[in-house]
């Protein structure tokens, strides 16, 4: 069997992920930051490595090559974005040992894990979906004229870093307290968070599942949503994402705003913590993932009932003590 390392496995998206992998016959190898007692996944999969983090890069680098070694690992699927970022300014040594990192190429996910550069290509390349202005911080010479604003890091994630600002004195406090050049400044948006399933095959085939988000934890994971068939948002994704040269699976987040105007906010370029919604409502982004890095097309797909899902959190014993 070939084997799979999954990176991770603590996040939302891997319970999915494991269980599709296995399901196609792989031989699925895991780690992640914390002791595999903590991690209920941990005993879901064939072997588990406690990772170092991947802030550093250097020590971070060295255990996956070394577990890539000792599992003949034949490709990877990172699910969080510093991994993907690591991986993606580090590809030859994988290249060169034959193993497949299962994320979109480098400049695509250069491109996707800078908001200001994304919504820049966005709007130079036909605009198929509604942006939201973004400005770098350290390029503004006054405060916003309009309020409130969002700031937030330019390559942040699950809304670590964001701001609401609601005046020009909490702008001030915010230029004081935080670092001008990692931040961008965008029109504050009220509406329904929407995420959407995009995967694209070799051939540009794929398929797009959209949800709302109606529960979310603090960090952005969806707890209860509503997946509903949107052909126009879903078209436009698929076209986004062939434009961004996009493979295998990722996820576009918009804010839907009471006019019905779909405003993008984001493409992580890597499986979204609710990746699990869009199997349940019938299409396998973990297997059409793998389909893509393996060359082939993806299925297509189009919802046939909107349906309500909601998540739940279950206790695993791990380990007992004498």
């Amino acid at each position: 069997m070939s084997a799979v390392l999954v990176t991770a496995i603590g996040s939302f998206s891997a319970d999915i992920v494991i269980k599709n992998l296995k399901k196609l016959g792989y031989t699925v190898i895991g780690c992640d930051i914390y002791p595999r007692e903590w991690i209920a996944d941990s005993f879901q999969v064939e072997r588990f490595y406690q990772a170092p983090y991947a802030t550093h890069p250097k020590e971070y680098l060295a255990f996956i090559q070394k577990v890539c070694r000792q599992e003949q690992i034949e490709k990877i699927l990172p699910l969080t974005d510093v991994e993907v970022d690591v991986f993606n300014a580090n590809r030859q040594w994988f290249s060169e040992n034959g193993v497949t990192l299962c994320i979109s190429p480098r400049q695509t996910v250069e491109v996707c894990r800078n908001k200001q550069k994304l919504e820049e290509f966005i709007r130079q390349n036909g605009s198929v979906v509604k942006t939201i202005p973004t400005r770098r911080v350290k390029e503004l010479t006054e405060p916003p004229k309009e309020f409130p604003v969002v700031a937030k890091p330019y390559d942040g994630r699950s809304s670590q870093g964001l701001h609401i600002l609601h005046s020009e004195d909490e702008w001030v406090i915010f230029e004081m307290t935080q670092d001008p050049e990692k931040y961008i400044v965008q029109p504050y948006i009220q509406g329904d968070v929407l995420t959407v399933d995009v995967v694209l095959g070799a051939d540009g085939s794929g398929a797009a599942v959209a949800r709302k988000e109606l529960l979310r934890t603090l960090n952005g994971a969806g707890t209860s949503v509503y997946v509903f068939a949107d052909r126009a948002l879903e078209d436009r994704c698929l076209a986004l994402a062939k434009q961004l040269g996009i493979v295998g699976c990722v996820n576009f987040e918009f804010l839907r705003d009471a006019d019905g105007t779909d405003h993008f906010i984001e493409c992580n370029p890597r499986f979204s913590g609710g990746v699990e919604f869009s199997c349940i409502a019938g299409y396998d982004c973990v297997a059409n993932h793998i389909r893509a890095f393996e060359g082939k097309n993806a299925e297509g797909y189009r919802l046939e009932h909107n349906l309500y899902i909601a998540r739940k959190y279950e206790e695993y014993v791990t380990c007992m003590e004498p």
